[in-house]
Protein backbone atom coordinates (compact mmCIF):
# COMPACT_ATOMS: atom_id res chain seq x y z
CA UNK A 1 0.00 0.00 0.00
CA UNK A 2 1.14 3.41 -0.86
CA UNK A 3 1.47 5.44 1.89
CA UNK A 4 2.82 9.71 1.98
CA UNK A 5 6.21 8.47 2.87
CA UNK A 6 6.36 6.54 -0.76
CA UNK A 7 5.64 9.40 -2.22
CA UNK A 8 8.32 12.11 -3.44
CA UNK A 9 8.22 15.71 -3.29
CA UNK A 10 9.41 18.61 -5.49
CA UNK A 11 13.22 18.71 -5.75
CA UNK A 12 13.47 15.06 -6.19
CA UNK A 13 15.27 14.16 -9.55
CA UNK A 14 12.48 11.26 -10.81
CA UNK A 15 10.07 14.23 -10.48
CA UNK A 16 11.83 16.33 -13.31
CA UNK A 17 12.94 13.04 -15.60
CA UNK A 18 10.74 12.23 -18.58
CA UNK A 19 9.10 8.78 -17.55
CA UNK A 20 10.53 5.27 -19.54
CA UNK A 21 7.73 3.92 -22.15
CA UNK A 22 6.53 0.32 -20.18
CA UNK A 23 6.69 -2.83 -22.04
CA UNK A 24 4.39 -5.23 -22.75
CA UNK A 25 3.47 -7.62 -21.47
CA UNK A 26 4.21 -5.83 -17.57
CA UNK A 27 6.35 -7.19 -15.40
CA UNK A 28 4.98 -8.07 -11.81
CA UNK A 29 6.37 -5.30 -10.73
CA UNK A 30 4.67 -2.99 -13.27
CA UNK A 31 1.56 -4.45 -12.65
CA UNK A 32 1.80 -4.10 -8.85
CA UNK A 33 2.86 -0.49 -9.42
CA UNK A 34 -0.69 0.32 -11.63
CA UNK A 35 -2.35 -1.56 -9.09
CA UNK A 36 -0.76 0.69 -6.10
CA UNK A 37 -1.08 4.00 -7.73
CA UNK A 38 -5.56 3.09 -8.11
CA UNK A 39 -5.60 1.78 -4.84
CA UNK A 40 -3.94 5.06 -3.51
CA UNK A 41 -6.25 7.36 -5.33
CA UNK A 42 -9.29 5.44 -4.39
CA UNK A 43 -8.35 5.17 -0.66
CA UNK A 44 -7.46 8.47 -0.25
CA UNK A 45 -10.57 9.39 -0.81
CA UNK A 46 -12.37 7.67 1.77
CA UNK A 47 -11.80 9.86 5.27
CA UNK A 48 -11.62 7.03 6.93
CA UNK A 49 -8.68 5.73 5.47
CA UNK A 50 -7.19 9.12 5.09
CA UNK A 51 -7.54 9.53 8.90
CA UNK A 52 -6.33 5.82 9.23
CA UNK A 53 -3.06 6.18 7.53
CA UNK A 54 -2.73 9.77 7.31
CA UNK A 55 -3.04 10.03 3.25
CA UNK A 56 -4.23 13.10 1.21
CA UNK A 57 -6.49 13.09 -0.55
CA UNK A 58 -5.89 12.81 -4.40
CA UNK A 59 -7.71 12.11 -7.58
CA UNK A 60 -5.09 11.24 -9.38
CA UNK A 61 -1.01 9.24 -8.98
CA UNK A 62 1.87 9.12 -11.35
CA UNK A 63 4.50 6.29 -10.98
CA UNK A 64 7.07 9.03 -11.04
CA UNK A 65 5.53 10.56 -8.12
CA UNK A 66 6.61 7.10 -5.90
CA UNK A 67 10.15 7.13 -7.56
CA UNK A 68 9.31 5.38 -10.97
CA UNK A 69 10.49 6.52 -14.12
CA UNK A 70 7.62 5.09 -15.76
CA UNK A 71 5.07 6.22 -18.19
CA UNK A 72 1.96 5.21 -16.02
CA UNK A 73 -0.04 7.31 -14.02
CA UNK A 74 -4.14 6.24 -12.19
CA UNK A 75 -6.75 8.50 -11.95
CA UNK A 76 -10.09 7.79 -9.80
CA UNK A 77 -12.93 11.10 -10.17
CA UNK A 78 -16.18 11.36 -11.12
CA UNK A 79 -16.61 13.05 -14.92
CA UNK A 80 -18.94 15.41 -16.31
CA UNK A 81 -21.92 13.24 -16.46
CA UNK A 82 -20.69 12.34 -12.64
CA UNK A 83 -19.74 8.96 -14.26
CA UNK A 84 -16.95 7.32 -12.41
CA UNK A 85 -13.61 7.05 -13.83
CA UNK A 86 -11.20 4.69 -13.00
CA UNK A 87 -8.29 3.98 -14.74
CA UNK A 88 -4.64 2.78 -14.78
CA UNK A 89 -3.04 4.69 -17.86
CA UNK A 90 -0.08 2.95 -19.27
CA UNK A 91 1.91 4.69 -21.90
CA UNK A 92 -0.63 7.20 -22.27
CA UNK A 93 -1.16 9.87 -25.33
CA UNK A 94 -3.11 13.08 -26.01
CA UNK A 95 -4.02 12.63 -29.38
CA UNK A 96 -6.24 15.69 -29.65
CA UNK A 97 -7.49 18.50 -28.24
CA UNK A 98 -9.66 21.41 -27.87
CA UNK A 99 -8.61 24.89 -28.98
CA UNK A 100 -10.90 26.14 -26.19
CA UNK A 101 -8.76 26.35 -22.65
CA UNK A 102 -10.12 25.92 -19.12
CA UNK A 103 -8.35 25.93 -15.68
CA UNK A 104 -9.02 25.42 -12.12
CA UNK A 105 -10.01 28.29 -10.36
CA UNK A 106 -8.91 27.62 -7.01
CA UNK A 107 -5.89 26.54 -8.68
CA UNK A 108 -4.22 23.02 -8.88
CA UNK A 109 -2.71 21.07 -6.18
CA UNK A 110 -0.36 17.99 -6.36
CA UNK A 111 0.87 14.41 -3.47
CA UNK A 112 4.20 15.46 -4.16
CA UNK A 113 3.82 19.35 -3.35
CA UNK A 114 3.33 20.23 0.47
CA UNK A 115 2.95 24.27 -0.36
CA UNK A 116 0.16 25.94 -1.71
CA UNK A 117 0.79 27.16 -5.19
CA UNK A 118 -1.60 30.02 -6.30
CA UNK A 119 -2.27 30.61 -9.57
CA UNK A 120 -4.41 29.35 -12.55
CA UNK A 121 -2.49 26.21 -14.63
CA UNK A 122 -3.96 26.35 -18.35
CA UNK A 123 -5.28 23.13 -19.73
CA UNK A 124 -7.01 22.25 -22.66
CA UNK A 125 -10.98 22.11 -21.91
CA UNK A 126 -11.22 18.85 -24.05
CA UNK A 127 -8.93 16.23 -25.51
CA UNK A 128 -8.84 12.49 -26.78
CA UNK A 129 -6.53 9.94 -25.28
CA UNK A 130 -5.12 6.76 -25.96
CA UNK A 131 -3.55 4.64 -23.45
CA UNK A 132 -3.04 0.74 -22.33
CA UNK A 133 -4.25 -0.73 -19.51
CA UNK A 134 -2.61 -3.11 -17.57
CA UNK A 135 -3.72 -6.02 -19.87
CA UNK A 136 -1.57 -4.32 -22.43
CA UNK A 137 -5.41 -3.59 -24.25
CA UNK A 138 -5.70 0.19 -25.99
CA UNK A 139 -8.64 2.13 -25.32
CA UNK A 140 -9.63 5.98 -26.50
CA UNK A 141 -11.45 8.56 -24.43
CA UNK A 142 -12.92 11.92 -24.96
CA UNK A 143 -12.19 13.75 -21.28
CA UNK A 144 -13.68 17.06 -20.60
CA UNK A 145 -13.51 19.34 -17.39
CA UNK A 146 -11.98 18.22 -14.31
CA UNK A 147 -11.15 14.49 -16.03
CA UNK A 148 -9.21 16.76 -18.55
CA UNK A 149 -7.50 19.00 -16.50
CA UNK A 150 -6.52 15.65 -14.17
CA UNK A 151 -5.35 13.65 -17.02
CA UNK A 152 -2.92 16.45 -18.55
CA UNK A 153 -1.79 17.23 -14.86
CA UNK A 154 -0.74 13.14 -14.70
CA UNK A 155 0.78 13.43 -18.26
CA UNK A 156 2.62 16.37 -17.46
CA UNK A 157 4.32 14.36 -14.48
CA UNK A 158 5.29 11.59 -17.27
CA UNK A 159 7.20 14.21 -19.37
CA UNK A 160 9.38 16.07 -15.42
CA UNK A 161 7.05 18.92 -15.82
CA UNK A 162 4.92 20.39 -12.07
CA UNK A 163 1.94 22.25 -12.81
CA UNK A 164 3.31 25.21 -11.15
CA UNK A 165 5.44 25.13 -14.48
CA UNK A 166 2.90 26.34 -16.20
CA UNK A 167 1.64 29.42 -13.93
CA UNK A 168 2.44 32.57 -15.29
CA UNK A 169 5.35 33.82 -12.75
CA UNK A 170 4.98 37.79 -12.91
CA UNK A 171 1.22 37.44 -13.26
CA UNK A 172 -0.39 34.04 -11.21
CA UNK A 173 -3.80 35.60 -11.96
CA UNK A 174 -3.55 37.21 -15.18
CA UNK A 175 -6.91 36.19 -17.63
CA UNK A 176 -6.16 33.20 -19.95
CA UNK A 177 -7.30 34.08 -23.29
CA UNK A 178 -9.73 31.51 -25.18
CA UNK A 179 -10.37 30.01 -21.62
CA UNK A 180 -13.35 28.93 -19.76
CA UNK A 181 -12.89 28.50 -15.82
CA UNK A 182 -13.94 25.46 -14.09
CA UNK A 183 -15.23 25.70 -11.02
CA UNK A 184 -14.67 22.47 -8.89
CA UNK A 185 -17.55 21.23 -6.40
Amino acid sequence: MILMEHIVREGHPTLRQRAEEVQFPLSEADRKLGEDLINYVINSQNADICEQYGLRPGIGLAAPQVNASKRMFALHILDEDREPLSIIAINPKIVSHSVEKTYLTAGEGCLSVDRDVEGYVPRYARITIKAFNPEGKEFKKRLKGLAAIAFQHELDHLNGVMFYDHIDKESPFKEIPNATPFERE
